[in-house]
């Protein structure tokens, strides 16, 4: 039936749909699919992740970590798609992750999925609007600019100058979301093309300009090892086992945020087909064009020794490489493509809040529900984006090499916290089997294998970026410093902590099923919702 044909008293499918589950819609459902593709789309961003990281991968691994690493990583991650897609159809909520995993294993489930969904999406936020900064800088300092006092193209209060850019990029994002989802919704699609045709230029440049160009076997066989691990080796089980892995957080952070096909489920028309193909296939061709754009940076690398001496950041590969001129186009495309990727992040996370807080997760969940007259949850946007300003106030201090510690810290934070939460209602769905209800797009029988497959491979991936990326950040090293610690694991530790402090002060009490307004009012309408609670009672 179309998501536009009224059904029962006056509903479409969709809003019936919606009030099966115990809720009455109140967003603007004015999405559409390819909408609803272009927020997860935006959000992965190639122009954010594959630029802002790629010197995660050249030091832990080097080509092959970029090469081979990522079409290989991006396979695994696509099990972990097509499993939250068989969920998003099944269960089209704005609160979708946490949703699943209370409706599928009970409230404890879902309460402490939806803690770890809510402190991965915050990372993304201030990761990507963080990374959109610095690029920013870069961008205004090969111009020379010098505005209002700050010149940007000089070496001084770099990290200064970043965090204020920062600031007003959270501002901006902010305003946007606040006083227009239509609006948030069109710059979606715009960005669809952005980073299409964006990458296409990129990649032009990047082949017609260079003098010379990597070869093949460079780009494809070269092993690096700048970890400072085993003395730079490129042999042997550690470095194929544990630095080149490192690596993999390229790929990994990159593809990240694709949950938010499923968090604007209640503002898509035909969410429990479009949303769930919107999770996927942008993973999908987030993989082949990230591939495609990774490669023509990689083989504009005519010599790795100044690659390496620079950190190995894709920045220095424009500049050292490119004429001025390209390398100016390349970073003012990258720059604004992360912009649109930072809106479409704080979009996601505060239908995320909204969502929580509307089963009274959130301490003081009566602000973060609230609709401005545009129906947007502006409490919410401005919850997130208070949040990510804060956690990233230490990037106001850097390491000796100048480098903001707590960026590379809350990218960390942002995978696991994401991926843990990606991957509890997967591994509920599997324990669930055949007794799941499916919804219109399904895996059929492939779930059996897909479901687990997805839930080692994260498992791995949590261990691995919880490991020390640097000798210096070993607590048992002569040269151990606080500066290059990992805080990822604290900060896993950390949140399991507060959740279940907040779960027994007053979680079970006040995080329930939907509110009874909401059942008496679909009763009221003769929507039929069914005789189990939204959400089951944990074991």
């Amino acid at each position: 039936m179309s998501t536009t044909e009224n059904v029962g008293q006056g509903l479409t499918e969709d809003e019936r749909r919606l009030a099966e589950l115990g809720y009455k819609q109140t967003l603007t459902r004015g999405w559409s699919g390819f909408q609803n593709f272009a927020i997860s789309f935006t959000i992965i961003s190639v122009l954010a992740g594959c630029f802002t990281t790629y010197g995660q991968a050249w030091n832990n691994g080097g080509p092959i970590a970029i090469s081979w690493g990522w079409p290989i990583i991006c396979v695994l991650i696509l099990t972990v798609a097509f499993s939250m897609a068989e969920l998003a159809s099944a269960y089209p909520t704005a609160g979708a992750i946490y949703w699943w995993s209370a409706r599928l294993g009970g409230r404890k489930w879902g309460w402490y999925t939806g803690w770890f969904n809510l402190i991965g999406l915050i990372g993304v936020v201030a990761s990507v609007d963080y990374a959109a900064a610095s690029f920013l800088n870069a961008t205004l300092g090969i111009y020379g600019l010098d505005i209002f006092g700050i010149n940007f193209g000089d070496d001084q209060s770099i990290l200064t100058e970043t965090f204020l850019l920062y600031a007003l990029i959270i501002f901006l994002h902010i305003g946007i979301n606040v006083f227009s989802s239509p609006l948030v919704a069109l710059f979606n699609s715009i960005s669809v093309w952005w980073h299409v045709l964006g990458v296409a230029v990129i990649i032009v440049l990047l082949i017609v300009v260079p003098d010379k160009h990597a070869s093949v076997s460079f780009v494809f066989t070269e092993r690096i090892n700048n970890s400072g691990f085993s003395d730079g080796s490129l042999g042997g089980g550690f470095f194929w086992f544990y630095v080149l892995p490192l690596g993999f957080l390229l790929t990994m952070y990159t593809q990240t945020g694709y949950d938010a096909s499923a968090h604007v489920s209640e503002e898509t028309r035909g969410a429990s087909v479009t949303a769930a193909k919107g999770v996927w296939r942008s993973v999908f061709w987030s993989g082949v064009i990230g591939w495609l754009v990774l490669l023509a940076i990689t083989f504009a690398v005519s010599d790795p020794n100044v690659v390496t001496e620079a950190g190995g950041t894709s920045v220095s590969i424009f500049e050292s490489f490119l004429d001025s001129w390209a390398a100016k186009a390349i970073l003012v495309i990258a720059t604004i493509g992360q912009l649109f990727c930072g809106m479409s992040c704080v979009t996601s996370a505060s239908r995320m809040t909204y969502a929580f807080s509307r089963d009274k997760a959130l301490p003081g969940s009566h602000l973060w529900t609230r609709l401005n007259h545009h129906r947007v949850p502006y409490m919410a946007v401005l919850f997130v984006g208070f949040w990510s300003l804060l956690v990233t106030v230490p990037a106001l201090w850097g390491n000796k090499a100048g480098f903001p510690v707590a960026f590379f810290a809350v990218v960390s934070i942002a995978v696991i916290g994401l991926y843990i939460a990606y991957v509890t209602p997967t591994f509920l769905r599997w324990r669930a089997g055949d007794s799941f209800v499916r919804g219109p797009w399904h895996l059929g029988n492939k779930y059996k294998w897909l479901n687990p497959f997805a839930f080692v491979w994260v498992i791995i991936c949590v261990i691995i970026f919880s490991l020390p990326f640097t000798p210096a950040a070993v607590p048992w090293n002569d040269e151990f410093t606080w500066d290059a610690f990992n805080y990822a694991p604290v900060a896993v530790i950390a949140t399991i902590a507060f959740a279940a402090i907040l779960w027994v002060v007053r979680g079970h009490k006040t995080f329930h099923s939907p509110a009874e307004d909401m059942a008496a009012e679909a009763r009221a309408l003769e929507v039929e919702i069914g005789e189990q609670p939204a959400f089951p009672e944990s074991p």
